[in-house]
């Protein structure tokens, strides 16, 4: 004889398991590529929209070298300190260390910070505006 078992969640297991669901970590990939010969830098794409925790992918396609710095201006000292945090090897402050070679990537994490727009610019090729905007949810 076999025995069956119900196992019921009940509405806090049911709500426990949607939202870990709902909160599983993405991981977006930023493509950097530089052509001197066609005057095209950038980032593709050009804005992320990400939730904290989520994972940031640079990935240097062409031109490099590249390097990721966020903007400090208007940045609060915690949320400063929160991306300075979030990106290992840090060359210095919010700035990434630079990717040498095509095929390089650096990653980071997704600070726990406020909801809004934080814009950030390739070092090498700030000249020729290399910028991108990552718009936390």
């Amino acid at each position: 004889m076999s025995t069956i078992r119900r196992v019921g969640l009940g509405t806090a297991g049911l709500t426990a398991v949607m939202v870990a669901v709902a909160s599983a970590q993405a991981t977006h990939v930023v493509r950097m590529i530089a052509n001197p010969a066609n005057h095209v830098y950038r980032f593709e794409p050009a804005e992320v929209v990400a939730s904290p925790g989520d994972i940031l992918v640079f990935l240097a396609v062409s031109g490099a070298p590249h390097s990721v710095v966020f903007e400090a201006e208007g940045l609060s000292p915690g949320v400063r300190g929160a991306f300075n945090t979030a990106m290992p090897a840090r060359s210095g402050d919010l700035s990434s260390t630079v990717l040498i070679a095509s095929g390089n990537e650096y990653r980071m994490t997704v600070p726990q910070v406020p909801a809004g727009s934080y814009p950030y610019y390739c070092l090498p090729h700030r000249a020729y505006d290399m910028r991108g905007t990552l718009r936390i949810k």
